[in-house]
């Protein structure tokens, strides 16, 4: 399809295209194919950590500030190629191309940071206790590092992997989703187009279970990074137990309570968690997903809130007017379905949306559901898709106990105008990120990252180059 980036894998600098294994990427606007991703081999991937080892030695070895210098290239490159990109990412995963445009910028700031904050890995010297011994700590890259992103973010989730990587020093190879491949493609392209040297970044795709268990089983790889379900992260995370103390970061799934309080502006509070709830219809693991609003408030919450569902409009992401695309996959419709018939049979009411729309495409109402109790599984389980359950409370203890129940801590977000009580809720809601008063958690200089179910480790921040480095502590007499 014209506009649509050409699919290779990339190992060892050569980009490959023809093989006999693969799969269509579907355009889920349309259902219809865009092309054909080819799949790896195993020789492939054997190629490829053989490829990222051999490299990584050169790499480790080039100073952070040339390291830097061809990533900000890099960057240039897709600075000027931003609107194709965009194209792309809109096509294979289907949302409005004004929330792609700021996908791919956010990405490509992403990689800017990591090139900059790259050439500040500072050790530090610490005063020994004894005369003549000289003590210093340092910061040396782990080493070749593995990655795997979803697909709901095809453009920010590998940039945050491949900027972390190749900053820190180590190689990488990444398997990016099969669902949306064009966009990880592209940016790949455009940093191996500046000057990444062969093996320093390979790309692969193939069937995800195949691929991860061979590249985690690889005494070559000394890095895991991924981003995904908190069920595929145990089994992931096992395989790595099996084969070693490899470094991982798991960024797992989420259910993010958000914490409407009674004295907030209603209006305005149920506007920006309508936009951001909707946006990339839902499939987004930091979304407000368990929305807890006072019983004084809630009435009037609701009904905004509801409006709000009922005026988007749902469409090809490549349609100006849309501001809700499809779900990426038919798999999200059946789990849409199956969380608003548990709701119903619960007793619950849905005020908007619950059904599919259209039989071409893979498009799903906006949903509001009330009336149900903690235990409906919209409320326990992710649900990753438009739907929203609002369900009320009393007070300052219920909320907190009722919103950190869960075992999933990503994120979790509160509005309230008191400042005794928005000065509890940072210490009070159980999660790696928590926004008060604000949905902006998420930048390239803070840590993304999660506690209980939700994974460990962060990227974004300092915290997230810190995770491809080792720490060295010297000792000279």
């Amino acid at each position: 399809m014209s506009g649509y980036e050409t699919l290779d894998m990339l190992i060892d600098g050569e980009w490959i295209n023809e093989r006999d294994s693969g799969e269509d990427v579907i355009n889920p606007a349309t259902g219809q194919a865009l092309a054909r991703l080819p799949h790896a081999t195993t020789a492939d991937l054997d190629r490829a950590l053989a490829a990222s080892a051999r490299a990584f030695p050169g790499w480790a070895a080039t100073s952070a500030n040339d390291r830097a210098k061809i990533l900000r290239a890099g960057v240039m490159l897709l600075r000027e190629r931003q609107d194709s990109i965009a194209r792309t990412l809109t096509l294979e995963q289907g949302k409005p191309l004004a929330e792609s445009l700021g996908e791919v910028a956010y990405a490509i700031d992403c990689i800017e940071w990591y090139a900059e904050e790259g050439r500040r890995a500072y050790g530090r010297i610490v005063p020994s206790r004894n005369p003549g011994v000289r003590q210093f700590v340092t910061k040396e890259p782990v080493g070749p590092a593995i990655a795997f992103t979803p697909w709901n973010f095809p453009a920010l989730t590998p940039a945050r992997k491949i900027g972390g990587a190749l900053a820190a020093g180590c190689t990488l190879v990444l398997k990016a989703a099969e669902e949306t491949p064009g966009t990880a493609i592209a940016i790949a392209r455009a940093l191996v187009d500046a000057g990444v040297p062969p093996g320093v970044l390979n790309l692969v795709f193939g069937d995800p279970a195949t691929v991860s268990a061979h590249l985690i089983a690889s005494p070559l790889s000394r890095k895991l990074s991924f981003t995904g379900s908190t069920a595929v992260g145990r089994q992931l995370q096992h395989l790595a137990l099996d084969h070693g103390m490899m470094r991982t970061t798991m960024e797992l799934g989420g259910h993010g309570p958000v914490l409407v309080f009674d004295d907030v502006e209603v209006d305005a509070t149920a506007d920006l968690l309508a936009a951001a709830k909707f946006r990339n219809a839902g499939q987004v693991c930091i979304s407000p997903t368990r929305f807890f609003v006072q019983q004084k408030a809630y009435d009037r919450f609701v009904e905004r809130f509801v409006m709000r569902s009922k005026a988007l409009v749902l469409g090809d992401g490549l349609d100006p007017a849309t501001n809700m695309g499809p779900l990426a996959n038919p798999r999200r419709i059946d789990a849409m379905e199956r969380l608003v018939a548990d709701a119903e049979a619960r007793g619950g009411t849905v005020l908007t949306g619950g059904k599919r729309v259209g039989n071409q495409g893979w498009f799903y109402e906006p949903t509001v559901i009330t009336g149900i109790g903690d235990d409906a599984l919209v409320m326990t389980e992710e649900p990753f898709g438009p739907v929203v359950p609002i369900v009320p409370f009393t007070d300052f203890d219920e909320v907190i106990t009722r919103a950190n129940a869960l075992p999933y801590g990503l994120a979790a977000y509160a509005f309230a105008q008191d400042r005794t009580t928005a000065a509890k809720l940072g210490s009070a809601l159980a999660a790696g990120m928590v926004g008060v008063n604000t949905l902006a958690v998420s930048t390239p200089e803070t840590p993304f990252g999660g506690v209980k179910e939700s994974g460990h480790g962060s990227e974004s921040g300092i915290e997230g180059l810190d995770a491809y480095l080792d720490t060295k502590f010297i000792a000279e007499g």
